[in-house]
C-alpha cells in the first residue's frame, strides 16, 4: 500500500487542529511523515472541517507557498488540497502531482479547464453543501445510489469537457456531508 500523509498548514484544522501551520513545524512534521513511510505529502492551507468559513486565496497561498517549496525540495510525491483555481495555478512550479478538490470541482467554474490544459490528475470528491453547511442534517434516498450517480454525471461532464484521461480518483467524501449511519 502507499501511504499518504496529510500537512494541514491552518490554524483549523479537522484533523491536527492547527498543530503545523508554522513553518518550522510543517517541516518537521513532513521529514516524520516521510521517514514514517508517507509516499505522498497532501497540503492544504484551507481548513474543510464541518462549519469552516471560506478564506482568501491571498490568505490560504500565503500559508502554503513556503511548506511547498520545502516539499519540492524533498523530491516528494505532493498532492494539493486546494478548490481554489488561482491556487492550482500559483502552485504549478512547485512540481504538484495531484489536485485534491474536496468541493467536487463546483467551488470555482475554472477547475475542470485548468485540470483540462495542466493534465494533472485529480481527485473527484463528493461533499453535500459547503463545509460550512454539509454537516447540518445531510440525508439521502440511497447513500451509495446517491453517491453512484453523483460520479456518473460528475464524470459525464468531465468527459464532455475534454478531459479524456483516466487519472482520475473518485472519494466518497466520508465526514462530508454524511454521518454515521452514512
Amino acid at each position: 500500500p502507499v501511504i499518504m500523509g496529510i500537512l494541514n498548514v491552518s490554524p483549523d484544522s479537522f484533523s491536527d487542529g492547527g498543530k503545523f501551520n508554522k513553518k518550522k513545524l510543517a517541516k518537521v512534521h513532513v521529514k516524520k511523515l516521510l521517514n514514517d513511510g508517507a509516499k505522498i505529502i497532501d497540503i492544504g492551507g484551507e481548513s474543510t472541517r464541518p462549519g469552516a468559513k471560506d478564506i482568501s486565496a491571498k490568505i490560504e497561498w500565503n500559508r502554503l507557498k513556503s511548506a511547498l517549496q520545502y516539499l519540492k525540495k524533498q523530491n516528494c510525491f505532493i498532492s494539493l488540497d486546494t478548490r481554489k483555481v488561482l491556487i492550482m495555478k500559483k502552485s504549478l512550479p512547485y512540481k504538484i502531482n495531484l489536485i485534491n478538490d474536496v468541493s467536487g470541482l463546483t467551488y470555482d467554474e475554472d477547475t475542470i479547464n485548468f485540470l483540462k490544459k495542466s493534465k494533472i490528475p485529480f481527485i473527484l470528491h463528493h461533499m453535500k453543501g459547503t463545509p460550512k453547511t454539509m454537516q447540518i442534517r445531510p440525508n439521502y434516498k440511497n447513500v451509495l445510489l446517491d453517491l453512484y450517480d453523483f460520479f456518473e454525471k460528475k464524470l459525464s461532464l468531465i468527459r464532455e469537457m475534454g478531459i479524456k484521461h483516466n487519472n482520475i480518483i473518485l472519494d466518497p467524501g466520508i465526514g462530508f456531508g454524511k454521518n454515521l449511519k452514512h
